[in-house]
C-alpha cells in the first residue's frame, strides 16, 4: 500500500504550536511516497529556516487521513 506524506510549513502564531499565521503563505514542499523521503525533504526545508523560531515545517501522514481505519505502523 502506498503511504503518502505531505511536507509543508509556514510562519506560526506561537513557536510551541501549529496554528499558522497566514494559510495563503503556506510553503508546500511536496507529497512523498514514504516517510523516509518526506523526512529528508522536511529536514532540508526546516534547515533553511533554523534561525527563525516562528517558521515551522511538518510532515502530514496523508494515508492516515485518507484511510483512518488502517493500522498506524
Amino acid at each position: 500500500m502506498q503511504k503518502l506524506h505531505l511536507v509543508m510549513g509556514g510562519r506560526v502564531k506561537d513557536p510551541q504550536g501549529l496554528e499558522f499565521q497566514d494559510l495563503k503563505a503556506i510553503d508546500v514542499v511536496g507529497v512523498f511516497p514514504d516517510y523516509a523521503s518526506a523526512e529528508e525533504a522536511w529536514r532540508g526545508a526546516a534547515q533553511k529556516t533554523v534561525d527563525d523560531a516562528e517558521m515551522r515545517y511538518v510532515i502530514v501522514h496523508l494515508h492516515r487521513l485518507l484511510e483512518p481505519a488502517l493500522p498506524k505502523d
